[in-house]
């Protein structure tokens, strides 16, 4: 059975994990990860008058612990890139499988269900705004997961080989990791009325997602070349730029995870949409209903 020191796992005087400031107890097996820290209390608006358990902030985290018509959730803000959801990842497994006040791993294993909600900007001509896309796979371009031991067992590297020889992918970046997102979650959220995609998870706002301002890009045509990509049938539909890591990391810590946002840019005809709240809304209600 695994142990963990101080300088691996740290603990907070009160008990609670290093960044997210939470303790074992307050964490539900739903969860629902956004990078917003106000719309944590957007999240939990719906939940049931009477029923928050807990509302800690720390940081750009904020996790509140409540009941949606009875079911258990906590909803947990990331901040934005994958470097701050290998934090709220770890720390929420953590959190569900090291016994704290041991340091040792648990005997038995709970599984979380994990559900990122968050916006994106569409790469496809037929995917309009306000669209409500799931990432049945995730590209990663950050890098975070080939940290981690058996990257390979759990990427596509087919899907991998393929996109990085037709982009012309920069040769210096980190090589982009494919993983697929559970498949019964993906049911469960996208049912019959959401779209279901391959979205790409980028380490950036700017240069990673083809925008250019006073710097010009290595690729230049890169969007073109991602929007043109097909693979076995797939292409790729949106840039958003946390599901990969919230993916790869579940899987290798056997829980349940997917990620669903709301299109609110159109790359390919370069609109955009900054009144979204109402549209976020309605998907926030509709996966508090599936979760």
């Amino acid at each position: 059975m695994k142990t963990f020191p101080a300088s691996q796992l740290i603990i907070n005087a009160d008990g609670s994990a290093f960044h997210l400031h939470l303790k074992p107890e307050f964490l539900a097996d739903k969860v629902i990860l956004v990078g917003d820290q106000d719309r944590v209390n957007m999240v939990a608006s719906f939940f049931d008058e009477g029923s928050i358990e807990c509302d800690v902030q720390s940081r750009e985290f904020h996790t509140i612990t409540g009941k949606f018509h009875g079911k258990r959730i906590s909803c947990i803000s990331t901040g934005i890139g994958t470097d701050n959801c290998d934090i709220v990842m770890n720390e929420i497994d953590a959190l569900a499988n090291i016994d704290f006040a041991t340091r040792t791993e648990k005997s038995e294993k709970r599984v979380l269900d994990i559900v990122r909600i968050g916006t994106c900007g569409g790469m496809q001509e037929d995917i309009p705004l306000g669209t409500f896309l799931v990432s049945q796979k995730s590209i990663g371009f950050d890098g975070v997961l080939a940290f981690y031991k058996d990257r390979d067992k759990i990427a596509d590297l087919g899907f991998e080989k393929a996109f990085v020889d037709f982009v012309g992918y920069p040769k210096k970046a980190a090589v982009p990791y494919v993983v697929a997102a559970n498949p019964e979650l993906v049911d469960r959220i996208a049912k019959d009325d959401m779209m279901r995609g391959c979205t790409i998870a980028a380490n950036g706002f700017y240069g990673p997602q083809g925008r250019v301002l006073r710097v010009d890009l290595a690729v230049p045509d890169i969007n073109e070349k991602i929007s043109a990509f097909r693979y076995e049938g797939q292409r790729i539909t949106n840039y958003e730029m946390e599901g990969s890591c919230i993916a790869g990391l579940a899987l290798h810590m056997g829980h349940r995870a997917m990620t669903v946002c709301c299109v609110i840019a159109q790359r390919k005809i370069e609109a955009a949409n900054t009144d979204y709240k109402p549209r976020i809304k309605e998907l926030v209600h509709t996966v508090l209903e599936r979760i």
